[in-house]
């Protein structure tokens, strides 16, 4: 004789009860005795012992035994009779990243026999979680303490000064932002709902597995007894230990789909039974062989969409009854006619649409396999799914929206899904009373809203004001912001968020943030709207820029800093707001602090161009011009950083002073040097053009680009560049050294000479280079001139001096001054302004914020 002892543990949570059950456990003991002979097992003996851990503070009798055949055999069942169970308390620590305490066990369970003796045990440690969820800075920890030590049997009393201190550690813990953000925003899983019997399923009879051959003759008798058998082995099915007794019965399997391919059309509830019978199958992976065997995917399909024809022949019928009753609602038959079809439609469309749940149901388990769910896609399931949209029926609704979202996370799907009526669907469900359903419908909606056009759909549909009401809703507020995000992304729609209340609660929230870390989908937004000038002005108004200047400063938070930047770039009433708060930014340039928050608090700065700042004071006052000149050495920081500082220098030349200073300091030569460095960058190069047209409308400044420095040979050779704004700022800046310089004028005109008749020139060198080579016209009079004579002003054989070029009219962005009395060195009149900026826009820049 010999005993053989299997212990399992299974750990149940039970919510609601923050101490006590948490970690209850079941102890399931089967003790097997087997009694060995010469070559067979003669008797086999099992003692089941359940016993549930927390109820049992003795010794537990077994009770239950079964009879034995020899007096030896029930001697050892008399023997193990007892089962003892010893806790040992372990050690005490706190949560790593929750606000819970940890409490380490170990758990003895011990067979004893009749006498006392020790037979068999097993030793296992375990722990159990003690969540405090409601500690917070104003908790009596010592109270708490004596509440977690009553209510927890594994912690003694005289641990109680341990269990405080670990109290008051969680209490002054500073909480990651991980933690925050689980705890805030957990990840909710909302599924479809488990399927429930449906009315006229229900029988009186309980049904047996050893009958299921009477069940399936019953499939082989008329369509009520067809019924009544896939009822029963429904009853089966439903249960799932009995799923693997099924599988083996072909019978069975083979009789149902036979019946469900014939007789499908016949009868509604026959059909839904039999498909519900499939859908527990489909509800385990390992019987999706089963299913598709069986080709049930394919058949519901077929379902599917004839229910989808036949419900528009009901519609129609019925609209047609409406109608007639309309013209004539004085005649009662009509009206009974009416109200008869009315019934009639509720008591179809009730039945039919069990149908489609459970079908669609059950090929959404199968689409667990993406092969199976190409299959479906090839068959249109998405255009089936999108026309039951228009139901009513909410657990529908959240089925099929569920189906849709997961499907929606392939580029395929979601193509599809933009060429029908997707979002105008799901538009008429935001919002809804269906907490579920709306959860869903609004991440279906984030999925669709990557694809620019559908983004577009959504604020065509009327989404917009529907999302920003959704704000306040704590459960869908995450998501409803990375929608709103991605729509704000796109330069058409920011102007859009002006009419809606969304701005004036993304200042609330930011408000209301305090010391804490903005959520990245806040923040986001807020930078993303802010490059629009009414949605700025609406975050200025009151107190709103002092608000985050004060908050940006303090917790010197880059990304809201760079929402500051973008309010700043706009002109008109903004920029003077931010005269108070120069001083501020201009104290952050320094080289101690981090590059990122340099970055933006100097294109914060670069972006006032406000005529009555005294730039010269800020520079002088917070000793600027030494870290910007730093900053212009090549390689010196991040490429991003060198061309703010470019910016910086740009706007703080418009003032006399200011061009000076930064002349004298030696900054243009480290501009020609940047320029060499950077000549592959077109950003680079038209932002430091820019700074010397803004220098050469100064005396002090223009004599120095002039004369000490190559910025004219470098301007002529960026004359003709291929980007339009380059062009664009070098002929203007080159107007004014020639009107300035006579010697630079005859060569900037040679230039534009020579590159206007380039063609001419190399095709007089090219001739001269082989005399022999025959005139490309046979005929003088079939020779056209290539340059044209101007009513005698320009002879015809093209003999023109360059200094003809000078009273030419504008060409290749010339500027053509006609004595209008403009004078040229004044910004307000011939300045063509900062060229535009690529900020913000940059190609190897990634988004703030990334979804999955």
């Amino acid at each position: 004789m010999y005993c053989h002892m299997i212990v399992t543990q299974e750990e149940h949570a039970y919510e609601g009860k923050a101490f006590q059950g948490a970690a209850d456990s079941m102890l399931v003991v089967h003790l097997c005795c087997l009694k060995s002979g010469a070559s067979n097992l003669q008797h086999t003996y099992f003692i089941s012992v359940v016993v549930i851990w927390g109820d049992l503070l003795k010794a537990t009798r077994i009770t239950n035994s079964f009879k034995t055949e020899t007096l030896s055999s029930r001697k050892m069942q008399d023997d193990a009779r007892y089962l003892k169970r010893k806790v040992t308390a372990g050690s005490l620590d706190v949560h790593p990243t929750e606000k819970a305490l940890v409490v380490h066990y170990e758990v003895e369970a011990s067979i004893l026999g009749e006498s006392g003796d020790h037979m068999v045990g097993e030793r296992k440690e375990g722990q159990k979680i003690i969540r405090v969820k409601s500690l917070s800075p104003s908790t009596d920890v010592g109270a708490l303490a004596k509440k977690v030590v009553e209510e927890c049997k594994l912690i003694p009393h005289s641990r109680l000064p341990q269990v405080e201190q670990l109290l008051y550690y969680l209490q002054n813990r500073k909480s990651s932002p991980v933690e925050g953000k689980v705890e805030k925003k957990e990840k909710r899983s909302v599924k479809p709902r488990e399927l429930t019997p449906f009315e006229g399923m229900e029988l009186n009879e309980e049904a047996s597995v050893t009958r299921v051959d009477e069940y399936i003759e019953l499939l082989y008798e008329g369509i009520p007894e067809k019924i009544r058998g896939a009822a029963l082995i429904l009853q089966l099915a439903r249960n799932p230990d009995n799923l693997d007794e099924l599988l083996h019965n072909e019978a069975a399997l083979g009789a149902l789909a036979r019946v469900l391919r014939e007789d499908w059309k016949q009868s509604v509830e026959l059909a839904t039974i039999i498909i519900y019978i499939f859908f527990c199958f489909s509800s385990f992976s390992q019987f999706h062989g089963v299913v598709s065997h069986y080709k049930i995917g394919a058949l519901c399909m077929s379902v599917v969409e004839h229910e989808l024809k036949r419900h528009d022949v009901w519609r129609e019928e019925l609209r047609k009854k409406n109608k007639a009753y309309e013209s004539a609602p004085e005649n009662g038959s009509l009206r009974r006619d009416q109200d008869k079809a009315m019934r009639k439609y509720q008591g179809l469309l009730a039945k039919q649409e069990q149908l489609l749940r459970v079908s669609l149901y059950l090929l959404l388990n199968l689409a667990e396999d993406t092969r199976t769910e190409l299959k479906m896609r090839n068959k249109n399931i998405v255009g089936l799914l999108v026309k039951v949209l228009e139901r009513d029926d909410e657990e529908l609704l959240v089925l099929v929206v569920s189906f849709l979202k997961k499907l929606s996370i392939f580029l395929e799907n979601k193509n599809d899904m933009a060429e029908v009526d997707t979002v105008e669907q799901l538009a008429r469900l935001v919002p809804c009373e269906h907490e579920d359903l709306l959860n869903l419908t609004l991440r279906l909606l984030l999925n669709l809203s990557f694809d620019s056009g559908l983004r577009a759909k959504m604020v065509e549909v009327g989404l917009l004001p529907k999302l920003t009401a959704l704000l306040g809703d704590e459960n869908n507020r995450q998501v409803v912001m990375r929608i709103l995000y991605h729509i704000s992304i796109d330069d058409r729609f920011k102007g859009m968020f002006v009419y809606t209340d969304c701005i004036p609660q993304l200042m609330q929230m930011l408000y209301h943030h305090g010391e804490e870390e903005i959520e990245a989908e806040l923040i986001s937004i807020c930078i993303n709207l802010a490059a629009n000038k009414r949605n700025a002005q609406l975050m200025c108004e009151g107190n709103g820029l002092k608000m985050l200047m004060k908050r940006a400063l303090k917790m010197k938070d880059c990304l809201l800093m760079k929402m500051i930047r973008n309010i700043s770039q706009h002109d008109g009433p903004i920029k003077p707001l931010f005269i108070d708060y120069v001083g501020d930014l201009a104290a952050e340039i320094r080289a101690e602090e981090e590059e990122e928050w340099v970055l933006e608090c100097l294109g914060t700065l670069a972006n006032l161009t406000i005529p009555d700042l005294d730039w010269e004071l800020v520079l002088k006052e917070y000793n600027l011009v030494p870290y910007l000149k730093d900053r212009l050495k090549p390689g010196s920081a991040e490429d991003d950083l060198i061309l703010e500082v470019v910016i910086m220098i740009g706007t703080v030349s418009m003032d006399d002073a200011c061009a000076a200073m930064l002349a004298k300091s030696g900054i243009i030569p480290a501009l020609i040097e940047l320029l060499n460095a950077q000549q592959e960058d077109d950003e680079f190069v038209c932002q430091i053009v820019y700074v010397f047209y803004q220098m050469v409308f100064h005396q002090a400044t223009r004599d120095v680009i002039i004369k000490d420095t190559q910025a004219p040979a470098y301007l002529i050779d960026l004359m003709h560049d291929k980007n339009a704004e380059i062009r664009k700022v070098c002929d203007n800046t080159l107007d004014i050294i020639a009107e300035y310089d006579e010697e630079w004028g005859r060569k900037i005109q040679s230039e534009k000479f020579r590159f206007h008749n380039n063609q001419w020139l190399e095709m007089v060198e090219s001739r001269q280079a082989d005399e022999s080579e025959p005139y490309l016209y046979d005929n003088d009079n079939d020779r056209t001139d290539l340059f044209y004579s101007a009513d005698g002003i320009t002879p015809g054989d093209g003999s023109v001096s360059p200094d003809f070029f000078g009273d030419l009219q504008a060409q290749n962005g010339d500027l053509h001054h006609t004595g209008d009395g403009n004078d040229v060195f004044d910004q307000t009149s011939s300045s063509p302004g900062r060229p535009a900026t690529a900020y913000g826009f940059r190609p190897d820049e990634q988004p703030f914020y990334q979804y999955s």
